[in-house]
């Protein structure tokens, strides 16, 4: 078995729960959801919680949590970012519905974690979103006025010196803020919702892949050791879609998200200011992110870093991040002052990143009792709530805001075949590199540089706020 990420081990350390079991043998079910993270236990207890009777199967091919749920950075982020791209795609009205509905997501994990005793380090300080070169500066202008014309707006500018107090660092010149966010332990949380999904009835196998849906009425599952057949089926693997059903391999780019953590420095932290669970992003193409833990350490991570070539999951997302040093001289150029502090681990995950930058969700193949949903692109921490929303309303039947959403209509463009997008990933990649490096040094970037980089920006880049 491979090292476990840092948070998921954290995590498990802190826990006595007994494994849940492969499955063995065949069963019947109202509904069976394959993967255990955050969108698929979110899945099953929406549908446990609105129908108490429904005899619900989880089977998760590791433990819940060895995937993006257990892995990430622990920023619950909306949407609010996301405005211009949800209007573009899906009109106004919705868009406004949607960013509405990211912002309830965050305060109902909150309200969840609360009344279930999730001890999960969650901590709704907000979030900023800053410019650290002059070309990053009014990046966040134009989407803050379209929330704020619509009042919908959460953001506010801070002044400059109360925004590096608050970032914990000078080297952000500019920079929004909005209480709507938190940071949380994900692997704690995975495991929470774990916890919650067993005791209200959730039949749960670990350790059980699905190696084949055979599309007969009703649909089947077929396991290692076993079968599941289901009135419905609800499939949540999230970046392993691309691979399971080849029909999606051009609908997502498989891309790394890395990450760094340090050894506990809780006194280094307070004197930069940054004490608090407030998530700190900068307006790069590839966001650098990083936010303080509970515990006292500073995690920084930061995504595009590694593509899989085909949809197909490479051994690399499941290893140490191989950035860690490049990752590592980017902390200490945030935080100076923790230059003497170890790094206690790295580590990287499969990120599932759509063409629009938003998931997406529908029936497999067209079929009335079986459906999806993926694509998170990076921020699937709060919208994997709303995620669970949409496939438990579709499983039950239900008609309501999720399942006339233009969310449930699939995927929203394709990316090249391969091996153009292989070989187009590195070129804009490497180009988005070297223009944002030329502005870090407050140079002016090559002409063909930022004409590439906008291929990136146009294939997942959240509306900065």
């Amino acid at each position: 078995m491979s090292q476990r990420p840092f948070w998921l081990a954290q995590a498990l350390a802190a826990e006595d729960a007994a494994p849940a079991p492969p499955f063995d043998g065949a069963t019947r079910a109202g509904l069976c959801i394959v993967g255990g993270g955050f969108t698929g236990l979110w899945t099953a207890i929406r549908a446990k919680q609105q129908r108490p009777e429904l005899d619900v199967v989880v089977l998760e091919a590791d433990v819940c949590g060895a995937g993006a749920s257990g892995r990430n950075g622990g920023c619950a982020l909306t949407w609010s970012t996301k405005f211009f791209t949800l209007q573009r795609l899906f009109g106004d009205a919705e868009a406004r519905r949607l960013v509405r509905a990211s912002e309830q997501a965050v305060l109902d994990i909150e309200a969840f974690c609360i009344e279930h005793g999730i001890e999960c380090e969650w901590r709704r300080d907000g979030t900023l979103f800053t410019a650290t070169s002059a070309a990053q500066v009014g990046a966040s202008d134009a989407v803050v006025a379209a929330l704020n014309e619509r009042g919908i707006n959460s953001w506010h500018r801070l002044p400059t010196e109360e925004l590096q107090r608050r970032a914990g660092s000078a080297a952000h010149l500019e920079g929004w803020f909005s209480p709507l966010s938190a940071t949380v332990q994900p692997g704690k949380l995975v495991r929470g919702l774990r916890r919650v999904a067993l005791s209200l009835g959730v039949r749960l196998h670990e350790h059980t892949p699905m190696l084949a849906l055979e599309e007969r009425s009703p649909p089947v599952v077929r396991t290692p050791r076993g079968t599941v057949t289901a009135d419905r089926v609800v499939i949540a693997i999230n970046a392993w879609m691309a691979s399971t059903f080849r029909e999606f391999e051009r609908n997502i780019a498989i891309v790394s998200s890395d990450m760094v953590i340090t050894e506990p420095a809780a006194p280094a932290l307070a004197a930069s200011g940054l004490d608090g669970g407030i998530s700190v992003l900068d307006s790069r193409i590839f966001v650098h992110y990083y936010r303080s833990s509970a515990d006292g350490r500073l995690m920084l991570g930061k995504g595009g870093n590694t593509f899989a070539y085909g949809g197909r999951m490479a051994p690399v997302f499941d290893q140490p991040s191989p950035y860690r040093d490049d990752l590592t001289h980017r902390l200490h150029g945030f935080m100076p002052g923790l230059r003497d502090i170890p790094i206690a681990a790295s580590w990287n995950g499969a990120s599932d990143r759509s063409v629009t930058g938003l998931p997406f969700f529908g029936q497999l193949r067209g079929r009335a009792d079986v459906y999806y949903g993926f694509g998170y692109s990076g921020n699937g921490v709060a919208p994997s709530r709303m995620g669970g929303e949409v496939l438990a309303s579709l499983a039950l039947g239900l008609d309501n805001e999720w399942t006339r959403s233009p969310l449930v209509s699939g995927p929203r463009g394709r990316f090249p075949p391969e091996p153009i997008r292989f070989l187009g990933s590195m070129i804009v990649r490497n180009a988005v590199r070297r223009k944002e490096a030329a502005e870090d040094g407050g140079r002016r970037p090559l002409t063909l540089d930022v004409g590439l980089s906008r291929f990136a920006a146009a294939a997942g880049k959240a509306d900065k706020a």
